[in-house]
This record gives C-alpha cells, sequence and structure tokens, in this order.
C-alpha cells in the first residue's frame, strides 16, 4: 500500500482532509522521491547560510600582515567565491572585522570606534601573530592581542599567515556560523 503525505508527518489542511484522495503530485511521486525533490530546511539555518555567502569585511591592515589580507582579493586565492570580494572602508557596511597587524596602544581606541560601528551580528579575525599575542613586540607599545579590544572569532597564525591561512579562516568562521555558533560578544565580551 502506497503512503500518503500526512503518513509521513506533513499536517496541512488539505492533506487531513479525510475524503480527499491523494493529489496528482502525491501520485507522481511517492514520499521518497518527493523528499529528494525538496529542499526542506528552517528559517534560522537560511539565515546562517545567507550570512556565511554574504560576509562583507572591513580592511584594517596595520602592518605586514595587510599585504597578506590584500592578496585574497586577486584572482590567484579568489575570495570572491564566499561573496566577500568588496572590502568595505565603512564600519557600518561590514559585518566582519579582520585585523592584521600589530596594534599599537595609540590605534586601540580607532579599532574600538571601528568596531562599535559595525553592525550586529558581527565577527572578528585576529590575523598575524601580532593582532593574537603582541608577537615578538612584547613592549610597552604594543597590544598584547586584540582580544583585550574586540572579541575575537578566529584567530589566523604566523608571522605573516599566508593568504591560504587567512582563507582556512575565513572557512572555520564559516562552519562556525553555519553549526549555529553565535558571535564571540555574545559568548564572551572584551574590554570596554
Amino acid at each position: 500500500m502506497a503512503k500518503r503525505l500526512r503518513d509521513y508527518g506533513l499536517q496541512s489542511e488539505r492533506l487531513l482532509w479525510p475524503t480527499k484522495g491523494p493529489s496528482h503530485f502525491e501520485e507522481e511521486l511517492g514520499a521518497d522521491e518527493l523528499e529528494r525533490a525538496l529542499g526542506l530546511t528552517t528559517l534560522e539555518k537560511a539565515v546562517r547560510w545567507a550570512q556565511t555567502k554574504s560576509m562583507w569585511p572591513d580592511t584594517f591592515g596595520l602592518a605586514c600582515c595587510a599585504i597578506e589580507m590584500m592578496s585574497i582579493v586577486s584572482s590567484r586565492y579568489d575570495i570572491a567565491r564566499f561573496g566577500m570580494e568588496a572590502f568595505r572602508s565603512s564600519p557600518r557596511q561590514a559585518d566582519l572585522l579582520i585585523v592584521s597587524g600589530r596594534v599599537a596602544h595609540k590605534m586601540a581606541a580607532p579599532l574600538r570606534q571601528i568596531y562599535d560601528q559595525m553592525l550586529e551580528p558581527k565577527w572578528v579575525i585576529a590575523m598575524g601573530a601580532c593582532a593574537s599575542s603582541g608577537g615578538m613586540f612584547n613592549n610597552y607599545t604594543t597590544l598584547q592581542g586584540v582580544d583585550k579590544i574586540v572579541a575575537v572569532d578566529v584567530y589566523v597564525p604566523g608571522c605573516p599567515p599566508r593568504p591560504e591561512a587567512l582563507m582556512e579562516g575565513i572557512v572555520r568562521l564559516h562552519e562556525a556560523v553555519m553549526a549555529g555558533v553565535p558571535p564571540a560578544y555574545e559568548i564572551r565580551s572584551a574590554a570596554s
């Protein structure tokens, strides 16, 4: 006996109508074929998918890592396949802040101002050893990690990291967003 869609848990008024026979659509496709032919998802998954396909990075290059960051828009690395080719110069149009290079204490306030002006949800990638932990500059002028100023989602190691490493960090960030991991500012706070 062929099962109908209501036997598989689809609950609509038309399917629950007791005298209504199967539609032509149900007769042509069984429930298994219908499941393979249709893409079913939830609103949350669709929103997360759209967020990963339209992340717009903000340019915040401070040192040698910025050269490696700029190279990911070239044809060799092609960040356009992720929908991220348009680096924004305005924080109000960006939702991903890539901090590349060492951050002097003098730049901490402008960094925090740019971060605060970004729309939510927003994500941060700390690119390079200097942005992640101060790197080899363990002195009074260099901030020992941007996580003291902003909440960081992904750390990309290296001095300077290759463009492939930044691409891997972006892929890891996309995987976290698709898995439903909230942005870092919702999980933990940074100094304000």
